[in-house]
């Protein structure tokens, strides 16, 4: 599913060619998303300017003076602008027209994003008010994970993937991270010292930038705002390598299952 990175490309993709536009029109195809798409969104978004576009941890914001649109690309979920009157492909369910001559389109095949209208502070909506501080930024590091992580028995992988603890890191980038920093998965988050948690933030920052730089990954169904897919799933470590011999020491890269996701690791380079 479209994570961190995938998100940040989009928007970053989407950004210079929406940002300051007037929104002439917007066309719902497919109301029944994750949650219905409010009908309210085609009567008050057309004549707004979009004044930002942003992200709150996998969610993306596009801005207005009258309120926020409020995007989750959910499991395989995608955002493409493209000229106006070009074929609508199948599954895209959402059309948001520019007065310049471009749409912004919403794409899901499996209907689990989002497409939200939000009155007033989009940071105080149900979905974002409890998000935890994000990855990226300053106020998440070693002793910030640390202090959280004390005294709980769950699993440090389960720990990163909780929202409420540090915002959008995503299941396979929780994988890659724990694997550069030598952390075994399933290991007890209370149970990893502060020197462990500092260089494990460094490696989740640092495989979140290389993603983005890469353009996330192409599984399953994620392109970027232009509609290219991502190229980092060729540099993935221990993700979906079940079997496949460790890139460090050769041992075969095992998987098991915490809190219902698929989880990857190495048996001897993680402890």
């Amino acid at each position: 599913m479209p994570e961190l990175p995938e998100v940040e490309t989009t928007r970053q993709g989407i950004a210079p060619h929406v940002r300051g536009r007037c929104v002439e029109a917007v066309h719902v195809y497919e109301s029944r998303l994750r949650r219905r798409v409010p009908a309210v969104l085609r009567r008050e978004l057309p004549g707004q300017r979009i004044e930002a576009v942003c992200r709150r941890g996998k969610y993306l914001l596009l801005v207005t003076r009258a309120g926020t649109v409020l995007i989750h690309l959910g499991m395989s979920g995608s955002l493409r602008l493209v000229p106006r009157g070009s074929p609508r492909e199948r599954h895209e369910h959402v059309e948001i027209c520019l007065v310049e001559g471009r749409c912004l389109r919403f794409r899901d095949p499996r209907r689990f994003g989002l497409v939200l209208w939000v009155h007033g502070d989009p940071l105080d909506h149900p979905l974002l008010r409890d998000l935890g501080p994000e990855p990226l930024c300053s106020a998440f590091d070693g002793t910030t994970l640390y202090e959280r992580a004390r005294g709980r028995r769950q699993a440090v992988k389960t720990l990163l993937m909780d929202g409420r603890v540090v915002a959008g890191i995503g299941n396979i980038y929780a994988n890659e991270a724990l694997f550069r920093a030598g952390i075994y998965p399933a290991r007890p988050a209370g149970r990893i010292s502060w020197k462990r948690y500092r260089l494990l933030t460094e490696q989740i920052r640092q495989v979140l930038r290389e993603a983005m730089t890469a353009g996330g990954c192409t599984l399953r169904d994620f392109t970027d705002g232009k509609g290219r897919p991502g190229y980092f799933a060729r540099h993935l470590l221990v993700y979906g390598r079940a079997g496949a011999p460790c890139m460090r020491c050769g041992a075969p890269i095992r998987r098991l299952c915490l809190g219902q996701r698929a989880t990857y690791y190495c048996p001897h380079c993680q402890y």
